[in-house]
């Protein structure tokens, strides 16, 4: 794809916002908010396991600042998952969704932005009160100011993200999750090395890489995969010839991973709730002995089960049938073969369950190969690269090269005319 001067010009422009705005957001991390003493923090953290394990999860470090953009984009992203579900359940914000103008379009980003400052406010007033038995110096008037500190700069990085999908290159929300998986490789990857050092070998460091090749491969497959749909208008259905009229163009491509990360998401967030019980000290010790390999055998089912219903629970919410068939009843355009109506619906709908099969299995499947691997191979601490975090870098990557196409081609169409 030759890309002359203009087209250059236009996609540096957007990609130097992009990076400036990233490069503000990453150095407003490490900005400390006033009032917390550090000092006190890590003292807290080399004394408590468990909340220096949870903060390495997040920080990629063992070191850990609470700065002005410590909640990044998560109280957004939070907020979009909750709207996605309200707009499953309410016929009339759904039906306000798919008309797709301007107002609608307003008013369903101003419900988002006002979850996400709820999503703000509860974040940042756990986190100081959570700071209540670290800091020695705590008092409501200090976490009153961190609450507001934390909000403030949930809403900005809000902001800097939106400035990056209008005038940028890519769409914000994503682009930050990318940078902070990004940024956390290096430190899983030297913790990866140090935990194993002993049984890692060459053939291991192999078997890893071609895995991780093949995974990838996988994701990029479910992510670009698509089941065609040809259709007719009544135009072509008055042609003379039916084989030219079916040879047309116009076509539903059906996805084979509509719900993207948001059954893994789901099922994570069920399953891992015993575990932060177990570590808290909150549940019982048990004395007998169990199976622990049956007990991981029995968690993996579980997990690729409850993948397989959410992906099926989430599709529904994405793509309804119905509408699809009476969208196309509208606009005079009917499936070959397929009446239109109740029978375009049926077929829809058997085929949404098949290909939503297929998609939900290749995902359960991917979700489980970083477990796969560590129990096979005695690797530890591979889960920190999960398959949520390789879909959300290739969905972002593949995201990046479709917006730089359709700025290369609308520039030339543009010329054009």
């Amino acid at each position: 794809m030759k890309i002359n001067k203009e087209i250059r010009d236009i996609i540096l422009k957007r990609l130097f916002v992009s990076l400036g705005i990233l490069l503000l957001i990453r150095i407003g991390t490490f900005l400390p908010v006033p009032g917390i003493n550090h000092v006190d923090l890590a003292f807290y953290l080399q004394r408590h396991s468990v909340t220096k394990n949870l903060i390495s999860t997040f920080s990629g470090d063992d070191t850990f600042v609470i700065g002005l953009f410590t909640l990044n984009i998560f109280p957004y992203i939070n907020a979009s998952i909750l709207v996605q579900l309200i707009l499953g359940f309410s016929p009339k914000l759904a039906k306000l969704q798919k008309e797709g103008d301007l107002e609608g379009r307003r008013s369903i980003n101003r419900l988002t932005r006002f979850i996400t400052l709820i999503w703000a406010v509860i974040q940042s007033v756990s986190l100081a009160v959570y700071l209540k038995q670290v800091l020695f110096d705590w008092n409501y008037l200090l976490a009153g100011e961190i609450v507001i500190w934390l909000t403030t700069g949930a809403m900005i990085v809000l902001w800097l993200s939106e400035l990056i999908t209008d005038y940028g290159l890519g769409n914000g929300a994503s682009l930050l999750i990318y940078t902070n998986i990004i940024s956390s490789l290096p430190n899983l990857g030297k913790k990866v090395i140090v935990e194993n050092s002993q049984d890692f070998s060459l053939s291991t460091g192999i078997g890893i890489t071609v895995l991780v090749f093949i995974t990838l491969y996988g994701i990029v497959f479910l992510q670009e995969g698509v089941r065609i749909i040809p259709l007719i208008s009544s135009k072509q259905l008055n042609q003379s010839s039916l084989q030219d009229s079916t040879t047309s163009n116009n076509y539903i491509p059906l996805r084979f991973n509509q719900a993207g990360v948001m059954p893994i998401i789901l099922t994570t967030a069920i399953l891992v709730v015993p575990n932060y019980i177990n570590n808290l000290g909150l549940l019982p010790k048990i004395d007998f002995p169990i199976n622990f390999g049956s007990l991981k055998f029995a968690y993996w089912i579980g997990y690729f089960v409850l993948i397989l219903v959410f992906s099926s629970f989430y599709s529904t919410i994405v793509l309804n049938p119905k509408d699809i068939s009476d969208q196309l009843q509208k606009m005079a355009v009917t499936i070959p073969g397929i009446r239109p109506g109740v029978q375009t619906t049926f077929y829809l709908k058997q085929l949404m369950k098949r290909i939503t099969l297929v998609g939900a299995t290749i995902l359960a499947t991917l979700a489980t190969v970083p477990n796969f691997i560590e129990s096979t191979l005695n690797i530890t601490s591979l889960n920190g690269l999960s398959t949520t975090s390789l879909l959300i870098l290739a969905g972002v990557v593949l995201d990046l090269v479709r917006e730089v196409k359709n700025i290369y081609y609308s520039n030339i169409y543009n010329n054009m005319y």
